[in-house]
């Protein structure tokens, strides 16, 4: 398993102006940053991203729109992979949030392992069938404990990976 993370595109200016958004950044920036050669590896991959006004932040956007030569190649071709996000409100577009990733996903021929409510955890933490999503406060802590939900989450998408990885080694 490897954590990575999507270069960030926004002007130092803008991420100052947030002190929620500069702690996150100045918290993360030492993780490595994912390239498309990350996904070729990646038997699955798990998109953990926040909601802006209701879809992808630009700089997922432009990471997907870097994947052309993969997807073009079929390297992209039954891939597994899930979504969660966040958002600064209950209602902040967090499911139209991870729906967008997927409509990305189902042009690269992945297999999407939502999360349904194949586990009764989504009916108590941030739970919805397509991904886990949480409530983020001004300060950036996450208003509910979705813990649960995301290992839920992460499990049945690595269960699903392993399933296919070896259909298909046969």
């Amino acid at each position: 398993m490897k954590f990575l993370r999507i270069p960030e595109l926004a002007p130092e200016a803008a991420i100052a102006s947030n002190p929620a958004w500069e702690a996150h950044y100045n918290a993360t920036k030492d993780i490595p940053e994912a390239t498309p050669d990350d996904l070729d590896w990646a038997d699955v991959v798990i998109f953990s991203i926040p909601s802006r006004f209701g879809t992808v932040p630009g700089q997922v956007k432009q990471f997907i729109d870097t994947c052309g030569g993969l997807w073009a190649q079929g390297k992209l071709v039954n891939k597994v992979v899930t979504a969660m996000t966040s958002a600064g409100n209950p209602h902040g577009g967090q499911e139209a949030t991870i729906q967008s990733l997927y409509t990305n996903m189902h042009h690269w021929g992945a297999i999407v392992a939502s999360p349904g409510y194949a586990d009764p955890v989504q009916f108590t933490s941030g739970g919805n069938p397509y991904g886990v999503s949480v409530t983020v406060d001004q300060e950036g802590n996450m208003v509910e404990d979705v813990e649960e939900a995301a290992k839920s989450q992460t499990k049945r998408a690595v269960t699903i990976g392993t399933w296919i990885k070896a259909g298909m080694e046969g």
